[in-house]
């Protein structure tokens, strides 16, 4: 018995000794030979890291207001596990829908995602709706989420909702739709970009930051555990060109364009002619970056840069310069106008009015917009190779280079007589971009130097503080600077004779304007349209210290009968008006008073018919065959009365207002910005008085009924920059010395009406017979009744 008692224990023993030489072997296994593994595992679990998100760096304009910035936002992520244990997922559904607005058949999906197993996700991301949300959404989070927790604390449930927030950051675009073509947008989950966001993605990315520690069972970092940080670098602070004043001046008068005319699309861009600094670039339909699902692709589309089209007899700018440069333009030399045929093509090319203007010089050519007088130019005189060197080296048929994707190059493809005569006055096989066409017209005005046009003025990078300076580009001399003083100064009376100047709606009183418009027809299925045009306007000012470039152009207005000279030529007169205004650059009141003078001694010549009881249809024609300018007031269909009244003679600038609705259902324009003699002319219209206090431009109004009777107070003040303002500044008061009575900056200007463009009448015939725009067919003429190319 003893034995036997022995033996187990020596057995047991014996076990024990082994079970224990075992455990002393795993030990020493795990502690020693593979301790390092188990150790770097072991810091996994413990490890946690956080990344440190970097700010994407802010856009500007050129005087430090914010275009873009990134600014907190969160995201919303649920635990659908947590909610199913909490048995909830209900109440967040209803929850999450009224706060979001997420459709509930989508947040179902979220909350009670599955794995094919059957368990349930332990995290889900609200993308559609949840994600990048502002911060007033977010506290309505956490309100939703803290009610919610005190109901699961009063039925004794985990009080986890399974509902989370996360702070981020996102794009932000305080000034909304402004420049929003040129500023683009970032896409909520960041892959998506346009415009400037796209072009310098780069140097607007910066680099996130990360902090790494050691953490026990509860995530609570431990104070003696290894830390591992690393700062976020910032992205870069890019300052942009763009004045915010100007490009609202634009997107102003864009606007206005596209309520009256309906156009397709509508494009403008101002710049420094000296820098080709871009100081405005805009397009209509236009978008809020902040809200980009909400609009189609066509209102992300910057046409600037991105559309090619015949730019009709705006070109015609680049054939005078190398005309005159070349010394073939005799401003004086008599010519036959009306058609010329060109070798190897029996179609006769017209002029607009199809008939022409007879014999007259090529100063007055250039006045009417004559094709007949730049196809002598371009393809008799200067030929092909001259007039395709001077082309390119005027930068069309190749990028500009400005800091933005999808520019396009455009194309110059001069192969028969045909081609280059129509290229000569822009149509047939010529295709530019409107951002060629600004920085070619600036090289006229700047003194013959082609420049890089750009939009971005510096770049700072926030981590080392340094700044690095985008300087102007100089590219090539094109022409000389006595070719540049003759061309302006022939360009300017295209603005500035009232009578043939088909620019005459682009006049500014006290400034000297040069422009040119353009009215080219479309190519639709490979033939030209006798209904649908691309009508624009560029020029520059003042002529003989350029500060800024200007063109606009217009797609398909509502109205075939229009041009350049009344749809682009009134807004480019406003922008340009306002935009000098902001820069200082005063008026030339010698100017002004010669200008004066000038119009007093001129004969009066026009009679105005009676247009009383007529349909405004009527009224529009009977003026439109006088070449008269008429502007409605009201929205009535019949002529109730007219100013200045039937048998008045008046000078052929003069507007006829025609009234169509009775005195006291018109209201009181906004009259800021206008002259004295505009303001007393358009109250008169209302049925109302001016009270006005000052000379110059109004600055102020108010309207007071008195002993029933309408009075509208104004204050007027001389423009800011000029000798009558500085004097008016140091009197405390608006009155002027040394300057005109009335600096009205709508005087003299245009005879176009709205029924046909800014010429001397015409006919809607194009003009030559229409061909395909390949090869050598026949391209027709510009325009349209009265439209000057």
């Amino acid at each position: 018995m003893g034995k036997r008692i022995k033996l187990r224990t020596l057995f047991f023993g014996g076990i024990m000794t082994l079970l224990f030489l075992i455990l002393i072997g795993r030990i020493y296994l795990v502690q020693v030979v593979d301790g390092a593994m188990w150790y770097d595992e072991a810091k996994k679990r413990w490890a946690a890291a956080d990344t440190i998100a970097a700010k994407r760096g802010e856009i500007t304009d050129r005087d430090g207001n914010v275009l873009a910035m990134d600014t907190i936002a969160y995201n919303v992520s649920v635990d659908p596990q947590i909610i199913h244990e909490a048995d909830i997922a209900e109440e967040v559904i209803d929850g999450l829908h009224e706060t979001l607005g997420i459709p509930k058949d989508e947040l179902d999906k979220q909350v009670k995602a599955q794995k094919d197993d059957g368990t349930y996700y332990r995290s889900r991301e609200l993308r559609k709706g949840g994600w990048q949300i502002d911060k007033t959404v977010a506290d309505g989070i956490r309100t939703f989420r803290d009610e919610l927790e005190e109901k699961l604390k009063d039925d004794k449930k985990a009080q986890d909702t399974g509902i989370y927030l996360t702070e981020t950051l996102k794009r932000y675009y305080p000034r909304d739709s402004l420049a929003s073509q040129l500023v683009g947008y970032v896409s909520l989950d960041g892959e998506n970009k346009t415009g400037v966001e796209a072009y310098f993605d780069d140097q607007l990315t910066g680099v996130d930051g990360f902090i790494k520690y050691e953490k026990d069972g509860k995530r609570v970092q431990l104070s003696k555990g290894e830390v591992d940080y690393q700062a976020p670098k910032d992205g870069s602070n890019i300052k942009l060109t763009i004045d915010s004043d100007i490009q609202q001046y634009v997107v102003e008068a864009l606007r206005d364009i596209v309520e009256k005319y309906a156009p397709k699309s509508a494009t403008a861009i101002a710049a420094d002619p000296n820098t080709m600094e871009i100081l405005a670039m805009a397009n209509m339909p236009e978008f809020n970056p902040n809200e980009y699902g909400k609009y189609d692709y066509a209102s992300f589309y910057n046409h600037a840069v991105g559309s090619l089209y015949e730019p009709g007899s705006t070109f015609k700018i680049a054939t005078l310069a190398a005309a005159v440069e070349e010394g073939v333009f005799n401003p004086d030399e008599i010519y036959q106008s009306g058609s010329i045929v060109v070798p190897g093509d029996p179609r006769p090319i017209r002029e607009h009015n199809r008939v022409g203007w007879g014999k007259i010089s090529f100063l007055d050519g250039l006045k009417y917009s004559s094709n007949v007088a730049f196809v002598k130019l371009g393809f008799e005189r200067l030929g092909a190779d001259k007039l395709r060197d001077y082309f390119t080296k005027f930068g069309f048929g190749q990028k500009t280079g400005i800091e933005l994707t999808n520019e396009l190059p455009g194309l110059i493809n001069l192969k028969y007589n045909r081609d280059i005569a129509s290229a000569s006055f822009g149509q047939g096989q010529v295709q530019v971009t409107a951002i060629q066409q600004v920085a070619a017209v600036a090289a006229v005005a700047n003194g013959g130097k082609l420049m890089v046009p750009h939009i971005v003025k510096s770049i700072t990078d926030p981590s080392t503080k340094t700044t690095t300076v985008h300087e102007p580009k100089f590219v090539r001399q094109v022409i000389s600077e006595q070719t540049s003083k003759q061309v302006g100064e022939y360009l300017e009376q295209v603005v500035s004779d009232l009578e043939k100047g088909t620019g005459r709606n682009a006049y500014i009183e006290g400034y000297r304007v040069a422009g040119k418009t353009g009215t080219a027809q479309k190519v639709i299925n490979g033939k030209y349209s006798t209904d649908k045009f691309l009508v624009s306007f560029i020029g520059y000012a003042p002529v003989d210290n350029p500060r800024i470039v200007l063109y606009i152009m217009v797609d398909e207005p509502n109205d075939p009968l229009v041009g350049g000279g009344t749809v682009a030529a009134p807004a480019f007169r406003e922008i340009v008006l306002k935009s000098l205004r902001k820069m200082g650059v005063a008026p030339n009141w010698d100017l002004i008073e010669k200008e004066q003078e000038e119009e007093q001694n001129k004969e009066i010549q026009i009679s105005v018919p009676d247009l009383k009881g007529l349909k405004v249809s009527q009224a529009q024609a009977e003026l439109q065959g006088q070449g008269m300018a008429f502007e409605l007031v009201g929205g009535g269909g019949t002529v109730l009365s007219q100013i200045p009244s039937a048998g008045s003679l008046i000078h052929p600038t003069q507007k006829v207002y025609l009234v169509t609705e009775t005195k006291d259902q018109l209201s009181v324009p906004d009259l800021t910005g206008v002259s004295l003699r505009d303001a007393l002319e358009l109250t008169s219209l209302i049925g109302a008085r001016l009270v006005p206090e000052g000379t110059g431009y109004v600055v102020s109004q108010q309207v007071i009924e008195q002993n029933g009777e309408r009075l509208v107070k104004v204050k007027l003040s001389p423009p800011e920059g000029s000798e009558g303002y500085a004097q008016a500044m140091s009197e405390g008061n608006a009155n002027e010395t040394g300057g005109a009575d009335d600096d009205s900056e709508d005087s003299g200007s245009g005879t176009g009406s709205d029924g046909g463009d800014d010429e001397n009448g015409g006919s809607p015939d194009t003009g030559g017979d229409s061909g395909d725009s390949g090869g050598s067919g026949g391209v027709g003429t510009e325009g349209s009744q009265g439209g000057e190319n």
